[in-house]
């Protein structure tokens, strides 16, 4: 009996020479499946509107209520006081030197105590310290320059000062008058004033 063959058949051929061997495959088809991920993306646009911003006034206690109250009418009053201060010194004469003396000089500059500091202004209307000395160095013939670091140029320094000197100290001017005593324009709160040589500061002696 013969089994027939399930496989491949294999011949050879035998020769003096040569053996050669032959096989038979069955043909197979191999079906390569490629596998694609799919990808699925959403893609979502939507308007979701502005942010809104609520704006709540912040509340105050009664007692801070009444402490703000309080510091307007204070305001208020120390603006009016100011207003009526400077329009009484704007209605007031001033009185021109008599002769161009270092007595002279201090009378005239004394007569602007109380008169508004105002940065950068050289007028009764006010004035800062520079601009102080050189308004009243100026009805007494001297053309002083608008600036305390210029104006020790229009004098000459003196280690004995008398009244009438012209007083420089760092970023500061004023006029000597005697006793330890000086004039100038201090600052906004304080206005003209007379007060203590202030400490650091040298006199040059102007009127000569």
């Amino acid at each position: 009996m013969v089994t027939p063959n399930v496989y491949a058949a294999d011949t050879t051929t035998e020769t003096a020479a040569t053996v050669s061997s032959a096989r038979k495959f069955p043909k197979q088809n191999i079906a390569i499946r490629r596998l694609t991920a799919e990808a699925t993306t959403t893609d979502v646009t939507g308007d979701w509107g502005g942010i809104e911003t609520l704006n709540v006034p912040e509340t105050q206690s009664p007692a801070e209520q009444q402490a703000a109250a309080v510091a307007k009418q204070q305001a208020e009053a120390q603006a009016a006081a100011q207003a009526q201060q400077q329009a009484e010194l704007a209605a007031k004469p001033i009185e021109m030197p008599a002769s161009k003396d270092a007595e002279s000089l201090v009378k005239f500059a004394l007569q602007f105590q109380g008169y508004p500091y105002v940065a950068g202004g050289n007028t009764p209307a006010g004035w800062d310290c520079s601009g102080f000395t050189q308004y009243v160095y100026t009805h007494f013939g001297i053309n002083m320059p608008h600036s305390s670091y210029a104006q020790p140029s229009m004098g000459t320094l003196v280690s004995n000062p008398m009244p009438g000197d012209l007083m420089v100290g760092p970023g500061h001017a004023g006029i000597y008058i005697g006793n330890g005593m000086m004039i100038h324009a201090m600052n906004p709160v304080d206005g003209t004033k007379v007060t203590a040589v202030f400490p650091g500061m040298a006199f040059y002696r102007v009127l000569q």
